[in-house]
C-alpha cells in the first residue's frame, strides 16, 4: 500500500471503529437500563428499542450506497454520520421507552457502510483491496470485544444515558475525520466488488449457494440480540453479579474466543476445510442456545455457554464474509455482500424484539428454545452446502487507454492455469478473477491483461 491507500484504509476503519462502537456499548447494558423507564411495560417494548436501530440501517444502506454513486461519498457519509449522532443525543435525553426507540430508528438511518465501503474502493487500488477491507474487518471485531467489557465499565461511571451521548460525539468526531484525514478520490466509479447493482439484485436472492450464508447471518445476529435482552438479567439473578461487574465475565470469555479462532480460521483455509470449521462452529453455536435453554442455573452454567457462544461467534462471523467471497459471482460480489448485510441487520431487529416478547412470555427457557431452533435449522442447511472451491479474489485494473475486447481477454483468462472464473469489467476497468491459493499462472495472466485483444 501506498502512504494515500494506508491513510484511507486506517482512517475510514477508525469511523466504521467509532460508529460500530456506538452500537456495541449498550449492548451489555441496554435492557437492564430500558426496563426502568416509563413506558417500557414489558420486554417486548425493550427488545424493539435494542433493535430498531437494525430494522432502518437494513432498509436504507443499500439505497445510500446507491446514492453515494450520484451525489458522492462523502456527502453520503457525512449525512449518515450527522443522523447518527442526532439518534445518539436523543436516545441519551430519552425519558420514556418511545423516545429511546425513537433515538434508536435515527441512528440506525445513518446507514453508511456501504458508502464507506465504496469510498474505500474509490481511494485504493484493486491489487490493495482486499487488505484495505481485512483493515476494515479487524477494527469491527476489535471494537466489538472491546464494547462488551467498555460497556458495563462506562454505565458505571457516566450511565447508559452518558454512553449515548459519548457516541453522539465520537460520530461528530468521526465526521471531522473524514473531512480533515480522508482524501478525496480523484475519480470516483463504481465497483462491483464492493456496491449492489440493482440489476443483479433478483440472481443474488435466488443464489442457492448463497441462501444458507444469507440466512446465518441473520440468524446470528438474531440470536446475538436475543441473547442480549436476556443475559444480563440471568447474569443478575443467577450469578448475582452486580451490572458493573459484568465485564468480568465478557473480557475472558471474548479474548479465549478469539484466540481459539484464528488456528481454526487458518486451518480452514489453508487445509481446505474452511466448510468443515464452519459446519463445526454452527454446532458448537447450537450447542451453546441449547446449553442456554436448559441450563442457566449458576454462575458457571453461564460462564461455560458463553465460552461457547463466543467462539462459535467469532469463527463464523470470520468465516462467513470469506465463503460470501468464494462464492459469489465475480461481477456480483458487491451486490452479494450488500444482500448479505441486509440480512444481518433484519436479524439484529427481529431478534431483539423477538427475544424481548419471549422472554415476557416464557422466560430465558422461551428465548433460547427459540435461537436453537434458528441454529439447528441453520446447522441442518450448512451441512447440505456444496464445499467452496479452495480460491481467493484477485483484481487488476484495466487502463484507461486499454482498447481491447473484455469478452476476448474474459475468455482467454478462464483458460489459464489455476484460473476458476474470470470476467472483464470496461465499466469498472477491472478484470476480476477467482483463482486457486496455490498453482495459478499469475505470470501470464498479467501479460494476458496489458496485451491488446
Amino acid at each position: 500500500m501506498n502512504a494515500i491507500e494506508l491513510r484511507a484504509s486506517l482512517g475510514l476503519a477508525g469511523v466504521y471503529a467509532l460508529r460500530m462502537l456506538g452500537m456495541f456499548l449498550i449492548l451489555p447494558v441496554f435492557a437492564l437500563y430500558a426496563q426502568n423507564l416509563p413506558g417500557a411495560t414489558n420486554h417486548t417494548l425493550i427488545g424493539i428499542a435494542l433493535g430498531s436501530y437494525g430494522l432502518t440501517q437494513a432498509l436504507l444502506q443499500l439505497p445510500l450506497g446507491m446514492l453515494s454513486d450520484k451525489i458522492g461519498r462523502k456527502k453520503v457519509i457525512y449525512g449518515g454520520l450527522l443522523l447518527f449522532a442526532l439518534g445518539s443525543f436523543v436516545a441519551a435525553g430519552a425519558h420514556d421507552i418511545a423516545t429511546l426507540t425513537l433515538g434508536r430508528v435515527i441512528q440506525g438511518a445513518g446507514a453508511i457502510s456501504a458508502a464507506i465501503t465504496a469510498l474505500l474502493a474509490d481511494l485504493t487500488r484493486e491489487e490493495n483491496r482486499t487488505k484495505a477491507m481485512a483493515i476494515i474487518g479487524m477494527s469491527i471485531g476489535t471494537t466489538f470485544a472491546a464494547s462488551l467489557v467498555l460497556g458495563p465499565l462506562l454505565a458505571k461511571y457516566i450511565g447508559v444515558n452518558g454512553i449515548f451521548t459519548l457516541t453522539g460525539v465520537l460520530a461528530l468526531a468521526a465526521l471531522l475525520g473524514v473531512w480533515l484525514i480522508i482524501p478525496n478520490p480523484v475519480i470516483s466509479r463504481f465497483h462491483s466488488d464492493t456496491e449492489a447493482k440493482p440489476k443483479r439484485l433478483p440472481d443474488i436472492l435466488r443464489n442457492r449457494a448463497l441462501l444458507p450464508l444469507n440466512y446465518g447471518i441473520f440468524a446470528l445476529h438474531a440470536a446475538q440480540m436475543a441473547m442480549f435482552v436476556t443475559i444480563p438479567f440471568s447474569l443478575i439473578k443467577t450469578a448475582h453479579l452486580d451490572k458493573s461487574q459484568h465485564w468480568q465475565v465478557y473480557l475472558p470469555i471474548t479474548v479465549i474466543g478469539f484466540l481459539l479462532m484464528v488456528p481454526a480460521i487458518i486451518y480452514g483455509e489453508k487445509k481446505g476445510k474452511l466448510k468443515q470449521v464452519f459446519v463445526g462452529a454452527i454446532a458448537l453455536m447450537s450447542l451453546a442456545q441449547l446449553g442456554m435453554a436448559v441450563a442457566l442455573d449458576s454462575f458457571w452454567q453461564i460462564v461455560v455457554w458463553l465460552g461457547l457462544y463466543f467462539i462459535a461467534f467469532n469463527i463464523l462471523e470470520a468465516t462467513l464474509p470469506s465463503l460470501i467471497s468464494k462464492i459469489a459471482p465475480a461481477d456480483a460480489k458487491g451486490t452479494a455482500i450488500g444482500v448479505y448485510n441486509t440480512a444481518q441487520s433484519f436479524g439484529l431487529f427481529l431478534g431483539a424484539a423477538a427475544g424481548g416478547w419471549l422472554y415476557s412470555l416464557y422466560g430465558a427457557s422461551g428465548v433460547f428454545t427459540f435461537t436453537s431452533l434458528l441454529m439447528l435449522s441453520w446447522l441442518v442447511w450448512a451441512a447440505r452446502m456444496q464445499p467452496p472451491k479452495a480460491v481467493r479474489s484477485v483484481m487488476y485494473h484495466i487502463g484507461e487507454d486499454w482498447q481491447g475486447n473484455p469478452a476476448d481477454l474474459s475468455r482467454e483468462l478462464n483458460r489459464q492455469t489455476g484460473v476458476n472464473e474470470a470476467i472483464v469489467l470496461l465499466e469498472d476497468r477491472v478484470a476480476y478473477l477467482k483463482v486457486e491459493q496455490k498453482g495459478w499462472d499469475e505470470v501470464s495472466v498479467k501479460q494476458l491483461i496489458q496485451a491488446t485483444f
